[in-house]
């Protein structure tokens, strides 16, 4: 390829990465939104500081456990090609966009675990998902790392297909932070003594929806700009994308009854489960798709919080962790040509790579957190938490003029 071509691919990927990087502020505004008012900065520095962590550990040693490269070489060498880089730094915006996906697992948890979870520990714990957890299992599936593809491919037919991350951002990091919940407990008040839930309504929808729309916004970096270079680029993402956020948002308006924070999430839940498929499937088959994630998250936030009594705040299991995963075994299903899809699929690996994704996330978010519960401790204490997180911890709330009674 010739420098021109090569330099129009660096800006391909490096506008996707700014817009994966914004949508880290559309995680920061869902939680600002959702959490009551005495715990919204703590969400906003949370988004941001894990950020920074999750750059660090991908860089120094995430990015070599996925893809076998390392940074630790002269400047000449990153920029001019030569030992795993590209010409003109096309591998170092390449590690720019991938690592926006790598710090979406700590903003993803950080919905489950908020208003009560210490602020150290979860700095910690995203240093260990980031630097080995996550980076294990995505170089599993998208550098073929200890032969996994190869032998799904020569048994089933077909590799384990993640286009964008279903199942490798959002459902590793909906199972981890099931486990951090889990270990968490629920907040204070969440549930009286006999187990009946109590409410705790947004503290503002508007915040909530802010975020949603940002996070819409840039999914269309996060899918379509996968694709990693111009001669690459899809049309098909983008309107599968298109079609599932859709999907997502009409079917919660219906199953939610209407509940704003529903609608909002439910073009989450359709963007979260097309990831997976949306460079082979039928843009019918992404609505129904969407549609299907739209209503599972609806169904699966009230069984979460209701039935089972797991006091995920914003609900990242059901949105992240079950539509996730149905997005990458519907790929197996919707992305064969006799459903509209383009083929290249198997439903079997779709299942083993799923389920697999599934159990290890579940387990590494289990160990990590177990780890610190019992070394550090993870939660606030019942006056830090009553206090709030922003005083507790920030020393300073969303509202510093009422913090000195003016």
């Amino acid at each position: 390829m010739n420098e021109t071509g090569v330099g129009a691919d660096v800006f391909f990927v490096l506008v996707g990465a700014i817009l994966v990087f914004a949508m880290h502020g559309g995680f920061a505004f869902l939680e600002v939104g959702t959490v009551r008012q005495k715990n919204q900065v703590n969400a906003l520095v949370k988004i941001l500081v894990d950020f920074a962590l999750s750059t660090v550990a991908y860089f120094f040693v995430g990015y070599a456990v996925a893809y076998g490269t390392t940074f630790l070489v002269n400047a000449a060498t990153l920029s001019g090609g030569g030992e795993g880089f590209e010409l003109q730094g096309l591998s170092l915006v390449k590690f720019f966009f991938l690592t926006t996906f790598a710090a979406a697992i700590p903003a993803i948890i950080s919905g489950g675990i908020a208003e009560r979870m210490k602020f150290w520990p979860q700095c910690l714990a995203t240093v260990a998902l980031v630097g080995i957890v996550y980076p294990l299992f995505e170089g599993l599936v998208w550098n073929g790392n200890f032969g996994f593809q190869a032998w799904l491919e020569a048994t089933f037919g077909a590799p384990f297909h993640d286009f964008a991350g279903s199942v490798v951002v959002h459902a590793v990091g909906g199972w981890i932070a099931l486990g951090a919940v889990l270990l968490l407990g629920a907040r204070m008040g969440r549930y009286d003594r006999n187990g009946r839930p109590i409410g705790i309504p947004p503290s503002s929808l508007p915040w909530l929806a802010m975020g949603s729309w940002m996070l819409c916004v840039g999914w269309f970096g996060f899918n379509v700009m996968t694709a990693a270079s111009l001669e690459s680029i899809s049309g098909l993402v983008a309107i599968n994308s298109l079609m599932a956020m859709v999907g997502g948002i009409l079917v919660a308006l219906v199953v939610g009854r209407n509940d704003p924070g529903f609608v909002h999430n439910g073009a989450l839940a359709g963007l979260v489960a097309v990831c997976a498929g949306s460079d082979v499937m039928h843009p019918i088959g992404s609505l129904v798709v969407g549609g299907v994630a739209g209503g599972a998250f609806v169904i699966g936030f009230e069984i979460c919080q209701n039935k089972l009594k797991i006091d995920d705040v914003l609900g990242v299991w059901p949105l992240h962790g079950i539509c996730g995963a149905w997005g990458g075994i519907a790929a197996g299903f919707f992305g064969l040509e006799a459903l509209g899809g383009l083929g290249g699929v198997s439903p079997v690996s779709q299942v083993i790579g799923t389920v697999l994704g599934a159990v290890y996330a579940l387990g590494a978010g289990l160990a990590v957190y177990g780890i610190l519960k019992a070394t550090m401790g993870l939660r606030l204490s019942q006056e830090d938490e009553h206090r709030g997180a922003d005083l507790s911890i920030h020393k300073i709330s969303a509202n510093p003029e009422h913090d000195l009674g003016r």
